[in-house]
């Protein structure tokens, strides 16, 4: 099995360098790495540049310019790219677990879809978080990180198999390939900011018979909070998520073919 990495980014340098510090620490790398980046400046372009200098697997930046919230598109164009046979999507404000690609691998199964968790680094502490350097369970005990039952991996994972809406968030997410290809890849008519666009193509993939793997005590990761800066509105795409869940329809109109050779 070959698996892609794609981590999603706009502007947030920082953070982003802290999560490529992160994925530096895998015990276990992917085939290949891509950025998919929804029209970041300069900056962003010079720290991928450096990252895939001395990275030992192929790293790719697909990048478009900047023309509001787009990103179903840039993931849609990273996935046209992927090499892989099984893809990882996290985003650059998401510092991974030692062991996130490893246990991502490991739960791996045909005819499902992994939804991972995450816990909070408090925005006050966030610029002292380290991937391997901070003290994870003290930071937990003092309150500088939250939701420390989905940031502690324990010594067996907690799955729970479901088609259920709840709980759908796309900095955690693992695929195969062919599902996403099946049910074309994200709705790119979500275009604005806001909840939706995830839930869609989880729910897409209900309807085409693929359940969630729930998962608790794997595949963590350490969200760094920040204040929300919006590019759009969610009103839009609330009302198209409840079209598909009406419809039980399994492909879009607007997605991954629009990208494919």
């Amino acid at each position: 099995m070959k698996t892609s990495l794609v981590i999603s980014t706009y502007n947030q340098v920082a953070a982003l360098a802290k999560t490529i510090r992160g994925f530096q620490r895998q015990t276990r790398w992917p085939d290949e790495i891509l950025f998919a980046d929804d029209g970041s400046a300069e900056p962003t372009r010079q720290l991928i540049t450096e990252f895939a200098r001395t990275a030992p697997v192929p790293v790719r930046h697909v990048w478009h310019p900047d023309d509001g919230f787009r990103k179903t598109i840039i993931l849609n164009q990273a996935l046209a790219e992927a090499a892989g046979d099984y893809l990882i999507f996290t985003d650059a404000d998401c510092v991974p677990h030692p062991r996130f690609v490893a246990d991502h691998i490991a739960l791996a199964e045909p005819d499902f879809w992994v939804q991972g968790r995450r816990c909070f680094v408090s925005e006050p502490f966030v610029a002292a978080f380290e991937a391997g350097q901070t003290p994870v369970w003290r930071w937990m005990l003092t309150g500088r990180i939250t939701g420390a039952a989905k940031g502690i991996r324990w010594p067996f994972p907690l799955v729970r198999r479901d088609t259920k809406q709840r709980g759908i968030i796309g900095c955690n997410m693992a695929f195969w390939r062919a599902d996403l290809v099946a049910v074309n890849g994200y709705d790119e008519e979500y275009t604005g900011w806001g909840t939706g666009e995830d839930s869609d193509v989880g729910t897409r993939l209900y309807h085409l018979g693929r359940p969630r793997k729930f998962i608790y005590g794997r595949a963590i990761t350490f969200h760094l909070n920040h204040p929300q800066a919006p590019r759009g509105h969610h009103a839009a795409s609330l009302a198209r998520l409840a079209e598909t869940l009406a419809t039980r329809k399994i492909r879009c109109a607007r997605g991954l073919d629009r990208h494919l050779p």
